[in-house]
């Protein structure tokens, strides 16, 4: 029917109403495109999906950090799933040298920067809440290594000591912790972490800035 009328226009009118119905086309595959793009920058993995050999001691769910508060709801390392395979990777590679993965920190809540940011406004060792953090986007991860049965390797310091021993330039740790920070770094590199010269347990990825920062909180259940 509608074919039929279209037919009996004079061409050029018939050619408009082509054009019309395509750009209205154009508009709701633009609009679906948007949808779907959203969705999948809002998406998160847990890495025990991926890595279930990946020990956990999530320090903001518990009292055990800088600002003795509990800050998450729930003990879960969350990271955009490309950034997840990666440290899945990591993981895989230290296995066969009788060594593995600790995390501490990953995907951040915004409110939960902003926190920080009031205890600790040294943008050296917290990122200011303005520009946001790249946990915020899930695509950092705070970890350290650990031996073959699951104890933590000695670093030069303690995790989130804001201090110069925390420095990847810092030499004045003992030689078998300086080498463990080696170990850990090279295995991070190798898959394309890049290392945050005030904290040798921090690693962005490679792509973080194309990650939008977020603020839901971890226990919310379109979280996969």
């Amino acid at each position: 029917m509608f074919h039929s009328v279209v037919s009996l226009l004079p061409l050029p009118r018939r050619y408009y109403a082509w054009v019309v119905i395509l750009g209205l086309g154009f508009a709701i595959a633009l609009s679906l495109s948007t949808v779907v793009s959203a969705i999948a920058n809002s998406r998160l993995t847990d890495i025990q999906a991926v890595a279930p050999d990946v020990q956990l001691e999530i320090r903001y769910a518990t009292t055990q950090n800088f600002v003795r508060r509990k800050l998450y709801s729930q003990a879960r390392c969350l990271l955009r799933p490309r950034v997840a395979g990666r440290l899945a990777q990591v993981q895989t590679d230290l296995k066969s040298q009788g060594l593995g993965l600790k995390v501490y920190d990953c995907y951040r809540p915004l409110s939960v920067q902003k926190q920080l940011w009031q205890m600790v406004p040294d943008p050296n060792y917290v990122a200011d809440p303005a520009r946001g953090s790249r946990h915020n986007r899930g695509s950092a991860v705070d970890l350290t290594l650990v031996d073959g049965k699951g104890k933590e390797l000695e670093m030069p310091s303690q995790y989130d000591e804001f201090s110069a021993r925390s420095h990847l330039d810092y030499t004045g740790g003992s030689p078998v912790s300086l080498k463990h920070r080696q170990i850990l770094q090279r295995a991070m590199h190798r898959r394309g972490f890049v290392s945050l010269a005030s904290e040798w347990w921090h690693f962005d990825a490679p792509d973080w800035q194309q990650y939008p920062i977020l603020d839901v909180p971890l226990d919310q259940n379109f979280l996969r």
